[in-house]
């Protein structure tokens, strides 16, 4: 019998709380090579970007920390996960490290080996071909990221 207990919502188990639905919804029809785009407060999401979901209270560390449970790199390519690269008299990123140490704890495929860096332009080619971009309100320098989904086994 499916009854709502007194006081509670049907909800499902184990899905964080930043994550929103249509978000969950999307991750779950992307197929296989699909990428799935975080950006920054800065990026120019309506203009590249076929379904877009704002997320501007979250910052692209916590979500990353969110999604990545649930999504498969895709270990058939090179490089599942790819960056905006920064100009070469630009000082180092350091978000850039929090997400590498976040894609070893949660890539359980071993498909991540190392970033992809893209050209702006390039990266905003890639953008418009990602299944979504989840536009957020951080605003780290060359925060963006790319992930593209693999097989789940």
């Amino acid at each position: 019998m499916n009854r709502m207990i007194k006081g509670k919502k049907n909800m499902l188990r184990n899905i964080p709380k930043i994550l929103p639905p249509d978000l969950v919804k999307y991750m779950m029809e992307m197929g296989h090579a699909d990428y799935l785009v975080i950006a920054d407060a800065g990026f120019p999401g309506t203009a590249h970007s076929k379904r877009m979901i704002r997320m501007d209270s979250a910052e692209i560390p916590e979500l990353l920390e969110a999604i990545l449970p649930f999504f498969p790199l895709d270990y058939f390519v090179d490089y599942p996960v790819r960056l905006m690269q920064k100009l070469d008299y630009e000082p180092e990123v350091m978000i850039w490290k929090t997400y590498e140490e976040l894609l070893k704890k949660y890539d359980k495929d071993h498909a991540f080996k190392q970033f992809k860096y893209l050209d702006r332009l390039d990266f905003y080619k890639e953008a418009e071909d990602a299944y979504v971009v989840i536009q957020t309100g951080d605003t780290s320098r060359y925060g963006n990221i790319i992930l593209q989904k693999g097989v789940c086994v």
